[in-house]
């Protein structure tokens, strides 16, 4: 679940720098794109270690 919220965060942080830096909508997708994945992995981090803590 963590994974899905931070994938989501991601994205949605960069859409917002992408578009607060006035980009086109092809910069605000790859933005997003390339934010969520960073979120993902981050989140998948994090849920190993609450895994392997717990």
């Amino acid at each position: 679940m963590i994974v899905i919220v931070t994938t989501l965060l991601g994205g949605a942080w960069g859409a917002m720098l992408a578009r607060r830096r006035n980009g086109n909508r092809y910069d605000i997708a790859q933005y997003a794109v390339v934010f969520a994945i960073i979120g993902g992995l981050i989140g998948l981090i994090a849920a190993i270690w609450l895994q392997r803590a717990g």
